[in-house]
């Protein structure tokens, strides 16, 4: 590979766009802009590195790309395309389909899309530069709908902080408004991605609450008791509609207060229903509210989360490029293929510094991406879904996680929840088949506490199987800890000599060391 900077990059790129036709030289010429090996083109253009399925319109490259002609509709194929067993079988980066008029795009390590006519592909020549081996920067615009979201639920939250003055004061109080809040984050998703119907929640508040806000405690009171409640006959009438959720998520205890609203409140809670919900991504969105209801840290929103390119860093070298290895490998066997998907319904992850559960949501969700490239390639090998069990053997309650703050304990359990749905809603596309979310029959082994102090064996139990550790500790260095992080390490380290100058981070890996 030629190793070239950014601006050569451009103008390298800048002769593909605006021609007047496009052929399938296009992909070729567009590898060789990046600098990618002449040889290797050479081989792909001859056959003898193309990977595709039908290399009569597709060219594939190990790790690379997945090109695909098409008459049809670009967007529409694409989505076929970007979970398909070859390329998730190839790890392939970037998943490209044109009818050379339009242009559609998914880098799979970031999940960002392009989508342009093909005349202008010089002016997106960064989409495609980790071909030439720089890595894109995350932008803002990644998490969008992210930020949006939790900058509007950031001023409710402030609303009712004043509307409540010092009822949530107190460790007790602000647990109640933390958990208030994964309430109404659920509510809002569950009504925008089929849990719900259709708005259904945002419409109740607006037709059973009163303009001025008054009674609107009132009512999500009795709302979230009825969504805790298995009957509907055991429900108000004008609430019987919801569907009973269980989990624990709206079990109603003394402790569990519903802030009383204002007009303004009232009316930041119904703007918020308007939102597109769907769109949020748990794995970004539970740190940034997480930054909303911090003090102090909100002007950090959209900085603070690990993205998910840097998680992948993590976990792909880890395990899951071995799984996809080992998939590729048994590609052609049935037995072998049964035997990988018993193995990774079995696999335990393990983040004992876990936050609001981004590492443990984008783990779960590359394991069920490979679990349904297997049992597409089971159903090709198969002919028919006769000789597998067509479900999914993934489990939320082989993640586990310990986090010292008590919300981002209850974001990361709301996370994992919403990142089931998602990939049950991708396995029903896929397979025709519905696993239904609710009633949540899965509470998550997500722990509060100091995980310095928590004995992880007990927080995850070693059975002899495969158990992961993953995770971004918290760094905190010696002249900045607290006298209760200092004591943490007395508390580690017990009678073993250390350096006194070692950073907080240190303790995970004793911790990590030690475990049985």
């Amino acid at each position: 590979m030629v190793k070239l900077n950014l601006k050569a990059v451009e103008e390298r790129v800048a002769p593909l766009g605006g021609q007047e036709t496009y052929t399938r030289e296009f992909i070729f010429d567009l590898l060789a802009a990046y600098g990618r090996a002449q040889g290797n083109i050479t081989r792909l253009r001859n056959g003898s590195l193309n990977v595709a399925e039908d290399p009569a319109t597709e060219v594939a490259q190990k790790n690379v790309v997945y090109f695909k002609e098409t008459t049809e509709d670009p967007l529409t194929v694409i989505e076929e395309l970007r979970t398909s067993p070859t390329v998730v079988r190839y790890n392939t980066r970037f998943v490209i389909v044109t009818d050379f008029a339009e242009l559609v795009a998914i880098d799979t390590k970031t999940n960002e899309t392009l989508m342009i006519p093909i005349r202008e592909i010089d002016q997106h020549f960064t989409f495609f530069l980790p071909w030439a081996g720089m890595e894109k920067a995350q932008y803002a615009a990644e998490a969008h709908a992210d930020v949006k979201a939790a900058e509007r639920m950031g001023k409710l939250f402030d609303e009712l902080l004043q509307a409540n003055p010092g009822l949530f004061d107190d460790p007790t109080g602000r647990h109640a408004l933390n958990t208030f809040f994964t309430r109404l984050l659920f509510c809002f998703f569950a009504e925008d991605t089929g849990i719900f119907t259709e708005n259904q929640f945002t419409n109740a508040v607006g037709s059973h609450t009163q303009a001025d806000g008054s009674d609107v405690a009132e009512f999500l009171t009795d709302l979230f008791t009825a969504l805790d409640t298995q009957f509907a006959s055991a429900k108000p009438a004008h609430l019987a509609a919801f569907p009973y959720v269980n989990g624990r998520l709206f079990q109603i205890t003394a402790e569990q207060t519903v802030p009383q609203f204002t007009k303004k409140a009232r009316d930041l809670l119904i703007e918020a229903g308007s939102l597109i919900w769907r769109e949020i991504n748990p794995d970004i969105f539970g740190s940034m509210f997480q930054t909303i209801v911090t003090p102090g840290k909100r002007s950090n929103l959209g900085q603070h989360y690990t993205s998910v390119p840097n998680i992948l860093k993590t976990i792909e070298p880890l395990f899951m490029d071995e799984l996809k290895e080992q998939f590729g490998n048994a590609y052609n066997s049935v037995p072998r293929l049964e035997k990988l998907l018993d193995r990774i319904g079995k696999i335990k992850i393990f983040d004992p510094a876990c936050g609001s559960g981004n590492f443990l949501v984008i783990a779960y969700k590359q394991l069920r991406q490979l679990e349904h490239a297997i049992l597409e390639r089971l159903g090709d090998l198969s002919i028919k879904y006769q000789r597998i069990s067509l479900e999914s053997r993934i489990n939320i309650e082989n993640f586990y996680g310990i986090e010292i703050d008590d919300f981002a304990v209850e974001v990361a359990i709301l996370s994992l929840w919403i990142a089931k749905h998602q990939m049950n809603a991708e396995f029903y596309e896929k397979f025709n088949l519905k696993i239904e979310l609710i009633p949540l029959k899965e509470a998550g082994q997500i722990v509060q506490g100091n995980a310095t102090r928590v004995d992880w064996n007990m927080v995850c139990p070693n059975d002899g199987g495969e158990i992961y550790l993953i995770g971004n500790p918290p760094y905190v260095g010696a002249k900045v800890q607290t006298r209760e992080q200092k004591e943490d390490y007395e508390f580690v380290f017990g009678s073993r000599p250390y350096n006194k100058n070692l950073d907080y981070i240190a303790l995970w890996f004793v911790k990590g060391a030690l475990q049985d």
